[in-house]
């Protein structure tokens, strides 16, 4: 008896945890979002600046550039997604 007690405590205490979880994802995906932006911003001033200094490479820090930023992007899209699923 005291088992099935002890579970339905835990049971309450973790909805009441929920809008903070939803909370923590909502916020979590503001700042994956926020940082995904700056790194991408970053990559794209570095290879302004480079093609800049050197115009005979602009094509492979191009080339650079994209793949960079898709790599970052696909990590901040992992990160976006593991975040809504903690608000589901």
């Amino acid at each position: 008896m005291t088992l099935l007690i002890l579970l339905q405590e835990v049971a309450q205490a973790v909805l009441d945890l929920a809008p903070l979880a939803q909370l923590g994802a909502a916020l979590g995906a503001g700042i994956v979002t926020l940082s995904a932006a700056f790194g991408i911003s970053k990559i794209g001033a570095s290879a302004m600046e480079s093609t800049a200094r050197q115009p005979e490479i602009a094509g492979k820090a191009q080339t650079s550039m994209i793949i960079s930023a898709a790599f970052v992007e696909g990590v901040s899209f992992f990160a976006l997604v593991v975040c809504l699923l903690i608000a589901i």
